[in-house]
């Protein structure tokens, strides 16, 4: 009986043309694996880290607003704003933001090396 099962199990498996998907075994698709692994768990914790960053400044913004004197001087409205928008930017963004933070900085690199910035003679170069 189990044979019979395990000899249809077969037959179907064979008429149903099954392909199995191309698995590459070197080393560049290990690494490109890596790569995307890496990014999306990298912007996960960045989201992660982002909502935790929103709820700390939305919570010191509350203690600030809330606390009068005494319990509302440990942090600055300027630390409170830029915890609550970059929280909020990365917490939306993640990864994306980052990787746009990171090819503008890549551009502007590549700007100062290829020599595409002109500067105008200065005092000493006119002589």
């Amino acid at each position: 009986m189990v044979n019979r099962i395990c000899e249809t199990a077969v037959v179907a498996l064979t008429q149903a043309q099954m392909s199995l998907p191309d698995a590459a075994w070197d080393v560049k698709s290990f690494l490109e694996n890596a790569k995307t692994y890496l990014q999306t768990i990298g912007g996960l914790a960045l989201m992660l880290g982002g909502a935790a960053g929103l709820v700390w400044g939305g919570f010191r913004l509350l203690q600030k607003l809330m606390g009068g004197q005494q319990h509302g001087q440990g942090d600055g409205w300027g630390r409170i704003a830029a915890l609550i928008l970059v929280g909020g930017a990365l917490g939306t963004g993640g990864w994306s933001l980052i990787s746009a933070v990171g090819s503008g900085g890549q551009t502007t690199i590549e700007d100062l090396g290829g020599g595409t910035i002109i500067v105008a003679p200065g005092p000493l170069e006119g002589r």
